[in-house]
């Protein structure tokens, strides 16, 4: 372990700053990585203490995004992005002025995650809200033969040409796509890369994050991920703190090797043993979130395992000593997670909680789960939502129905899905709505700014004595800035117990 990844600043004094909604400068002391007292500025300052001075910036605790996936994240900066995309016919003529575009810088016709001779792999497109569709035949003909794979925002579809379901043997129609489990898999054949590749990516998107004032997240990446951490934190990285996921696939594992939710597995305390994650249901855009009522298109989703089979898995993960996290996007998926709750007598996280029957809010307090919540969604499948949930989106993405019901809220982003940026999310949350002209969607269904807060920090809300001294420091009062001041809410420092991970005062 390097020593800059175990060692505290020891005697620090963040002097002359503010806490959210004052005035009075105060300072905050640091000793051994944990805050030991907030005392009015310049009072009983330990002589020997490094004292900085603030100039009455506010602090905050660090933000944590609760649900991520990092090396999706990562991967995602360094591939073709068709975010843009309004329409397949878009998304393809993308694909194709890229292989143009590298075709007159001399690079040939390969692309793809810097190797010339690999798959050719595209991100974040969103087909439910296209007028036409994907097609097999219109990637071909962009594509001069490259194998490539497009892989929707939420991960839960790629899109292929001919030379790619080829070369990883997956059978398509004439649409090109596939959902679910086979996307899962393809997406992690996909990610392959020299681990000193995406080790350095991560370290990147890692950067670019505690610039934003986080200090941590938990990793839902679908692999066995505490050896991929460790390797990363023995190489160096001290970014933030990560709470690793496990998947049912690895519950044998996890359980022969003593893990449990919460257990430490380093020795610097940044990496911790995260829930146990189930995927109970699909996506809204790829239509297979599983609902109650059909899709106007017919269906009602997917429901990727039974009642029992889940409840099997909550015994077991009560027995074991993992908090379970369930993936459950459609109404009728969360019944069935609330459901399977009850009967197993343990409480957990439901993760995405998109889509909510009336009837169903009060049990997610009654039954002490934490509601897993990516406001961004709602802004971004807006109109996803009121094309194939119409008339009943009032309880679509239902932030302020789960919150006044005893729901536990904590705010992510899943990003790719959306990025990964506490204060985008903590304004989607808070004002349902973008700078972009367009009207809140649903605005009674926002949150407070010091809600949004609490959510984004582990229900700390404010700085307390006796906490890590895991802090953000800022330029402006994130409970009075304007609006688009708190979406893009300047970061001046950011501290992992007590040690800087960003700001020009480490």
């Amino acid at each position: 372990m390097p020593a800059k990844c175990a060692a505290a600043v020891k005697g620090l004094v963040l002097a002359s700053v503010r806490l959210p909604g004052g005035s009075a400068l105060r300072d905050v002391h640091v000793v051994d990585g944990v805050i030991s007292r907030i005392s009015p500025a310049g009072e009983s300052r330990v002589p020997g203490s490094r004292v900085l001075e603030l100039g009455g910036r506010y602090v905050i605790p660090g933000l944590w995004d609760e649900h991520v996936h990092m090396t999706q994240w990562a991967l995602a900066a360094n591939r073709i992005d068709l975010s843009g995309a309004a329409s397949a016919r878009e998304a393809a003529d993308v694909v194709g002025s890229y292989l143009a575009g590298r075709a007159a810088n001399g690079d040939g016709d390969g692309g793809g995650d810097g190797d010339g001779d690999l798959t050719l792999v595209g991100v974040g497109f969103r087909d439910a809200v296209w007028g036409d569709v994907p097609g097999l035949e219109l990637l071909d003909g962009v594509t001069r033969g490259l194998p490539t794979a497009l892989i929707s925002h939420d991960l839960h579809c790629v899109w292929l040409n001919s030379a790619a379901a080829t070369r990883y043997d997956v059978a398509v129609d004439a649409s090109g796509l596939i959902r679910e489990a086979p996307a899962f898999a393809l997406t992690r054949e996909l990610g392959k890369l020299p681990d000193a590749v995406v080790d350095a990516w991560v370290r990147e998107s890692a950067q670019a994050a505690a610039a934003r004032g986080v200090v941590g997240i938990v990793d839902f990446e679908m692999t066995w991920n505490s050896d991929v951490w460790l390797r990363r934190i023995t190489g160096g990285f001290d970014s933030f703190r990560t709470d690793a996921g496990v998947y049912p696939q690895d519950l044998d594992r996890a359980i022969a090797e003593g893990m449990r939710t919460g257990l430490v597995l380093d020795g610097g305390g940044l990496l911790t043993v995260g829930p146990l994650k189930m995927l109970i249901d699909g996506s809204l855009n790829t239509r297979t979130a599983y609902c109650v009522d059909p899709y106007p298109h017919g269906g009602r989703g997917l429901l990727t395992i039974s009642e029992d089979q889940l409840l099997e898995l909550l015994v077991r993960a009560r027995e074991s000593g993992f908090v379970p996290a369930v993936h459950a996007i459609g109404d009728g998926a969360n019944e069935v997670a609330l459901n399977a709750f009850a009967a197993a007598g343990i409480g957990g996280r439901i993760e995405h909680a998109q889509f909510v029957r009336n009837r169903d809010f009060a049990r997610f307090g009654k039954l002490g789960l934490t509601a897993s919540v990516q406001p961004v969604h709602a802004l971004d499948d807006r109109d996803a939502a009121d094309a194939n949930w119409a008339g009943r989106t009032d309880r679509a993405f239902p932030l302020r129905s789960l919150l006044d019901a005893g729901a536990t809220l904590v705010l992510g982003s899943d990003a790719p899905v959306a990025p990964l940026d506490p204060w985008v999310a903590m304004s989607a949350a808070s004002t349902r709505a973008r700078q972009d002209g367009r009207g809140p969607w649903h605005p009674e269904q926002a949150l407070t700014r010091q809600e949004a807060l609490r959510a984004s920090t582990r229900g700390r809300g404010s700085v307390r004595v006796g906490d890590p001294a895991d802090l953000a420091v800022l330029d402006g009062d994130p409970l009075t800035v304007s609006d688009a001041v708190f979406a893009a809410m300047p970061v001046a420092a950011t501290l992992v117990a007590g040690r800087f991970t960003h700001g020009v005062f480490a």
